[in-house]
Order: structure tokens, then sequence, then C-alpha cells
């Protein structure tokens, strides 16, 4: 054969070639990409005893803001708070709940063994409130941070009575009886996750609001036996949850220094503080809200 028919013949392979991956490159273009995954946002409200007021002021100010919440992770105070709001309170009725609330309502004395305060009260209240409404079927996914006394290890309930799991996540030991469920027992999930920013990542959490009301400890020596008790246990929750709040996108830090873990009276204070707090945090939050929208997240 001439050294013509070689060239035409190299010619035609090489169009050949060329139309390919032409007509691949096209099918690839064609091909429709799957939307972007949904961010899911956590809010995750720390313990605090009295404090945890705060995160109420802090929730208003997310619902005015429009900041959208897909789950909330509750460690004792916040595991209360969370509850309700996880029902379908919103903050200006959990204001309202709170201003009216009488200790009496959530806490039963009792004769001091393993505790004194019994729990159930605490239970019926907020069993009471969402309607004996299982944790599973709340608005807004909700998740309840405990400890098992008898392992030390986390336990975060997600179903199940929602009363029982609050009443479990706020067993202050030394306060409260530890709560009995299945057989275990509970107590306050502060001991070892005051602020469960991983127990959020955990339930698939893209982004994360902890809000840290044990960082500011009161400058002032401990009036009787429970006041002792709160303020050692602040002392812990703060050494504890530094760790895991490196790792949420947005802290917010209420200033309640001055408010005793046992100071019921000032829930008042407790809320504007949480809204003052909250309104800092404004402009990193809606940075954040602002990339996922160009992201196609939101």
């Amino acid at each position: 054969m001439s050294r013509v028919f070689y060239k035409r013949f190299y010619l035609l392979f090489l169009m050949v070639l060329t139309l390919a991956a032409a007509s691949c490159a096209a099918q690839k273009a064609a091909v429709v990409q799957p939307p972007p995954k949904p961010a899911r946002i956590a809010v995750v409200l720390g313990a605090g005893a009295s404090r945890g007021f705060a995160h109420i002021g802090v929730l208003k100010v997310l619902e005015m803001n429009k900041v959208p919440i897909n789950m909330i992770v509750g460690t004792s105070a916040g595991s209360f708070v969370g509850s309700l709001y996880a029902y379908g309170y919103d903050a200006y009725s959990l204001q309202g709940l709170a201003i009216n609330i009488e200790k009496g309502e959530i806490a039963d004395l009792c004769v001091p063994d393993n505790g004194f305060i019994k729990g159930d009260k605490l239970e019926g209240f907020v069993n009471k409130k969402v309607n004996n409404t299982p944790i599973e079927r709340l608005k807004i996914p909700f998740y309840a941070v405990s400890t098992d006394i008898e392992s030390g290890q986390e336990v975060v309930f997600g179903r199940g009575n929602t009363g029982a799991a609050v009443r479990a996540s706020c067993s202050i030991p030394g306060i409260f009886r530890p709560a009995l469920i299945n057989g275990r027992m509970y107590v306050d999930g502060g001991v070892v996750s005051p602020i469960a920013v991983d127990a959020a990542r955990r339930q698939g959490a893209d982004v994360v609001i902890a809000v840290d009301i044990s960082s500011e400890l009161p400058n002032s020596q401990p009036q009787g036996t429970v006041d002792t008790i709160l303020q050692s246990i602040d002392i812990m929750y703060s050494k504890i949850s530094a760790s895991q709040l490196t790792r949420a996108d947005v802290v917010i830090r209420p200033k309640v220094g001055r408010i005793g873990s046992g100071d019921f009276e000032k829930r008042n204070e407790a809320i504007m503080e949480g809204e003052k707090a909250a309104n800092e945090a404004m402009p990193k939050i809606n940075a954040i809200l602002m990339k996922l929208r160009q992201d196609g997240r939101l």
C-alpha cells in the first residue's frame, strides 16, 4: 500500500478519536448533578440549672431572625427548655411559662435518700406540657443527654417518654434522686457532656450553634449544702465543656455568672442575658446562613 493510503487512514483514525472524545464530553456535560444536600442546623443547649432560663432568650433571638432549627440537643436545664421548644412552644410562649412557673411545680422534696428531690414532678410537668408526646414525635428532632451512672457513659435519648428523658438529663447528683429507666440508673448529662456538640454531630448536624451557660463562674462563697453542690457542679461543667465547644460553629455565651445555679427568682435576668448574647452572635450566624444559601444548601 502507498504512503498516501496510510496517511489518509491515520487522519481518519484521528478524526474518529476526536469525535468520540467530543461525544463523551457532551454526555458528561448532559449528566444532571444531584442537588446539594440540605444543611441540618442544630442548637445545643447546655447545662446550668437556673441559668438555663437564658436559653429562652437565645431562642427568642434565633426565632426573630428566622434562623432555621433542624435539631435540638439539650443537657440538664437545656433538655428541659429544648423539649418544650421541640414540641411546638414558641420562644415567647416559653418566656410566659418561665415567668409563671413555681418551684413547687417541678421540685418534689423528699427525705434525703440518694438525693432530696424525687423528680416525679419534673417528669410529670414536662409530659403534661407536651401532651405525653414521645420524643420521636416532637415537631423538631430532639435529643436529651444523660449519664448512665453505672457505666459512666453518655446516653442520648432520642425516643421514648419525653418527661422521663428530661428527668434523667436533669438529675443533678446529690440534688435529684437518679432516674430509673428500663432498669438502668441515670443522672445529669452534664457529668460527662454539659454541652453535647459531639452528640449533635453524631445525629447528623452540619452546623452547630452551642449555648454555653457554664463558662462564667460565680465569684462568691456558696451558702449552705445545696449551693456548695451546685457551685461545684458548675465548675465541673465549665472544665468539661471546653473541649466540645471547639467543635461548634458558633458559641453563644450569656453573661450569667452573677446568677447562681439555684437563683430561680432571677429568671428574667437570665432570659435577658440570653437575648443579648444571641444578638451579639447573629452576624456570625448570618454569615454561615448566607454561605449555605450560596451553596444551595438552605
